[in-house]
């Protein structure tokens, strides 16, 4: 039996921003969930089978028009994040969670988490001096942490950001590369530098690695250490072995923060070595003072088409296979 949910805007000018430039957003909506979703005038029509996607898309709906209201511009970014939350917490509140700035590049661009385990790992890294963020690429591990590092090195809570990660092809392959250590070892700590210039314009990149305010390192470096007022953050660590591991959380000064990143399906390390995030876990699960989020495949930010794009490989890759049954 078909459900029918209508909603009713008294703003017609609201409604046409809420439902998109020729219903852009709830033609989504209706991608996303399945069920129709159109519009008369500034009335939103729903039908579905399922009540509880016909309550989603509903809920969705209401919580972006309170964005309006707060005078934030509806994107179709916007009802992709606000339909992903929903998704994991239909409970969820979508204006507390967009409205958590965890650094602001611009006036008119701000960085916020766009999942419910996002705004948990932002939760965590204000409250505990270690958090382990553990997941598949894609789902802003490195990119809030280094976000939270920015916004409290600029806050002067802290006097150093330290990004490092493990350079794994070190002992054999950067042998062979050209130019001095620093230009070797470059190429696996491109990433961190990416996300920094994203957030912070170039040249002040460049005062504060002068200035040692920023450090970018492998985590080699890291040895013989102690890292008093700095926020750490170590990437890729999946790639690390339990004893670099050991190492790196050891160097924890007063005044510190550590964030490690790494996703366990993606390790490199030569067959039969251990990872030392694996084993991190394993050991600390029960430690006070430290929390491990873990993300999923729904916590993955991708452009719309991307997504699109990856499904449909996978429909192929299910037809072909069943061809060779």
């Amino acid at each position: 039996m078909t459900i029918e949910r209508r909603l009713e805007f008294q703003s017609a000018a609201e409604a046409q921003k809420l439902f998109g430039p020729h219903n852009a957003h709830l033609l989504q909506l209706a991608e996303l969930s399945g069920i129709s979703v159109d519009s008369h005038g500034s009335v939103a029509v729903l039908n579905g089978q399922e009540p509880e996607l016909v309550d989603l898309v509903a809920n969705c709906l209401v919580q972006l028009h309170g964005l309006l209201r707060a005078n934030q511009t509806i994107t179709t970014q916007d009802v992709d994040h606000a339909w992903r939350i929903l998704s994991q917490d239909p409970k969820a509140d979508i204006k507390s969670v967009f409205k958590d700035v965890v650094y602001a590049v611009s006036p008119k661009r701000t960085i916020t988490p766009r999942t419910v385990n996002q705004r948990h790992y932002l939760q965590a890294i204000r409250k505990k001096d270690l958090v382990f963020g553990i997941g598949p690429a894609g789902t802003g591990k490195t990119y809030l942490a280094v976000a939270m590092a920015v916004s409290a090195l600029i806050k002067k809570e802290v006097k150093r950001l330290v990004l490092t990660r493990p350079a794994v092809e070190a002992g054999e392959k950067l042998g062979f590369l050209p130019g001095d250590l620093a230009e070797k070892i470059n190429p696996y700590l491109r990433p961190l530098y990416d996300a920094l210039h994203d957030m912070v314009e170039f040249r002040k990149v460049q005062e504060m690695l002068e200035d040692g305010m920023i450090e970018i390192a492998p985590l080699a470096f890291m040895r013989g250490r102690t890292l008093n007022d700095s926020f750490i953050i170590l990437d890729e660590a999946q790639n690390t072995t339990p004893e670099q591991m050991k190492m790196f959380l050891t160097r924890l000064g007063f005044g510190s923060k550590a964030v490690v990143t790494g996703d366990i399906t993606q390790i490199d390390l030569p067959i039969h070595a251990r990872s030392g995030l694996i084993q991190a876990e394993r050991v600390l699960s029960k430690v006070s003072g430290l929390q491990f989020i873990h993300f999923n495949d729904k916590d993955v930010i991708r452009h719309p088409l991307v997504g699109r794009i990856v499904t449909a490989y996978d429909r192929y890759s299910q037809q072909d296979f069943a061809k060779k049954e």
